[in-house]
């Protein structure tokens, strides 16, 4: 068993059926990008709309953190975002240092379209499963979501 925490230990098939979801995530957010506008995005670039589409503006620096990167690795990825008009650059009011990033309405426009796409996908994949499905699948994705949430 492999611990997750202090006295919590989890299966290693439940650890390994966990990886696989997240493999197949990962797959399906790429298709979704290929089959979008936003198919020049890259995974990293992905990670950091998906980011700034939650808030009204977040600094460059707090993007980075939440996206696990290095201020001048994330400087770049914004810089990159802001050449295709998916996202707007500011001076902070409060600290005229920091950079504010904030989506634009094609940023908005393009993260939209991604995620139905994989909504989509998700759907079709799911079909042929509809009646394998657990009745409380809802309940334990809700709770796998909450344990995974300091890394959204």
């Amino acid at each position: 068993m492999t611990s997750n925490g202090p006295g919590v230990a989890l299966p290693p098939d439940i650890l390994e059926s966990l990886e696989q979801l997240i493999f197949g995530a990962i797959g399906l957010t790429s298709f979704a990008l290929a089959d979008n506008d936003a198919a020049d995005l890259t995974l990293a670039q992905w990670r950091a709309m998906v980011v700034i589409g939650r808030t009204d503006g977040l600094r460059v620096g707090e993007i980075g953190a939440r996206v696990g990167m290095s201020l001048p690795s994330t400087s770049r990825l914004i810089s990159r975002l802001e050449r295709h008009g998916y996202v707007s650059t500011a001076r902070d009011e409060r600290d005229r240092r920091a950079t504010i990033v904030r989506m634009t309405d094609e940023g908005r426009r393009v993260r939209s379209a991604v995620i139905e796409r994989r909504r989509q996908l998700m759907n079709s994949s799911l079909a042929a499963y509809g009646s394998q499905l657990p009745t409380d699948l809802a309940d334990g994705l809700t709770t796998l979501a909450r344990a995974f949430s300091p890394y959204e």
